[in-house]
């Protein structure tokens, strides 16, 4: 037989060249660095014939490799964390990461709420902190390229552990800017353990300089005990060139709750994957995403709810307006384990068109080994409704601002499910001004 040559790009060769000078540098086990790049180098970046990036082509998105960013200075990271708009204002303990590195300076590692411990992931990484044990092994995530770039690269983000039975009232926002003038790329892991009985709200925000292309690529694994909840609100509004990638993994332990919503409207391209394991009896989960897109941007939204325990109930309802010629993805798929009996799970993609010239890739599916199940998957793409237009313009409101009150109203069912107030108000005002911005 011949010998069979692998083409590679010259973005997958710059990865392969970063990570022979940064592996050695970066905290960890480097042999665990080391598999993870090579089921990457393995696969190389996804394309079109991988069925799950069918509609997302990141070999042909991503033309070169950004370096990794380095620590910025200190008066750096004041200037861009001063400008920084994701959850502003709202009252929270703070963990502020510039370029991928965390900034004690402008963090409150010192002012955290009782019952909640965060050590940075450099420190754990470098220590073997024992919570680093509830990460998944490397082969088991070994079809994820975006993951495995990840935990090649990763170099900072945190540890969280949130004690059995303690209720965090204040929530914690993990504050997440980039600045610079060339491109570069970030590799950030957050790990969350929260003990049985307790409740934590985590809210994220991720935001960068227009104009630059650079590549962040951020995990946050969740890890749930029985009984307890965690409260996730999380913000994309990236630099107009970012490609931006984000995983989003948890673990549900028996009679816990996941709430977990993303808002995008920035990146020229984004991913965002969330992988959801209902490992416990009697899990719920509520899975909600807004994306609001323009002027060329792809914003790709897969899931996956494994039900693999008994009484898992799963919502999951995804919101997208696309104007211009923005394309909208969302990947979707429920699967039910034989074990899984008595299991409801309900899945939709809503998306409104507002030109021509927008598409929409909706894939929902569902994998179902059970028979006492209660599934179900739906998805609609159209324009608005010229009769509510008329009815709204008939009294009075130009066009414009017709549609952006059908807009709101459309998007208003996802954003609604956020339970904490001050990130839900900061999420209406995201659409809000994306809607000013549209004219």
């Amino acid at each position: 037989m011949a010998d069979v040559t692998t083409l590679r790009t010259a973005a997958e060769t710059g990865l392969s060249k970063l990570f022979e000078v940064q592996r050695l540098k970066l905290p960890g086990a480097a042999i665990a660095r080391e598999e993870a790049f090579r089921y990457f180098e393995a696969a190389g970046l996804p394309h079109r014939r991988v069925e799950a990036f069918k509609y997302t082509d990141l070999r042909a998105a991503v033309r070169e490799a950004a370096p990794p960013a380095e620590a910025p200075e200190p008066e750096t990271a004041r200037n861009a964390v001063k400008a920084a708009r994701g959850f502003a204002g709202i009252e929270a303990a703070r963990l502020t990461f510039v370029n991928g590195h965390l900034v004690p300076a402008l963090s409150d590692l010192s002012g955290l709420p009782e019952g909640l411990e965060v050590v940075t992931f450099a420190k754990a990484m470098a220590e073997g902190h024992p919570l680093l044990d509830h990460l998944a092994p490397v082969e088991q995530t070994r079809e994820n390229p975006i993951y495995q770039l990840n935990a090649a690269f990763m170099a900072d983000g945190a540890v969280i552990r949130v004690e059995a039975g303690a209720k965090i009232e204040r929530a914690l926002h993990l504050r997440f800017v980039g600045t610079g003038s060339s491109p570069f790329s970030t590799a950030t892991r957050v790990l969350v353990v929260a003990g049985e009985d307790s409740e934590v709200t985590i809210l994220e925000s991720h935001e960068g300089p227009d104009g630059i292309a650079y590549q962040p690529n951020d995990v946050l694994d969740v890890v749930i005990a029985d009984r307890a909840r965690v409260l996730h609100s999380r913000l994309n509004i990236e630099g107009d060139a970012a490609i931006a990638l984000s995983t989003v993994s948890a673990r549900l332990g028996a009679g816990s709750h996941i709430e977990t919503v993303n808002v995008v409207t920035g990146a020229v391209l984004s991913r965002h994957q969330l992988y959801l394991h209902f490992a416990g009896d009697d899990a719920t989960a509520t899975v909600n995403g807004a994306a609001m897109i323009r002027d060329g941007q792809l914003a790709d939204s897969t899931l996956l709810a494994d039900h693999a325990a008994v009484g898992g109930i799963s919502r999951e309802q995804f919101k997208t307006v696309i104007d211009g010629d923005a394309t909208g993805v969302f990947q979707g798929k429920i699967i039910v384990r034989q074990v899984a009996q008595k299991t409801d799970g309900k899945m939709k993609s809503d998306c409104l068109l507002l030109t021509d010239e927008g598409q929409m890739m909706n894939k929902p599916e569902l994998e179902i080994f059970a028979d006492d199940v209660a599934c179900g998957h739906g998805a609609t793409c159209g324009a608005p409704d010229d009769e509510l237009l008329f009815y709204l313009m008939a009294r009075g409101l130009p066009r414009a601002q017709a549609e952006s009150l059908l807009v709101q109203a459309f998007l208003g069912e996802a954003i609604e499910a956020v339970s904490h107030e001050g990130a839900r108000a900061a999420m209406i005002a995201e659409t809000e001004a994306w809607l000013a911005r549209r004219g």
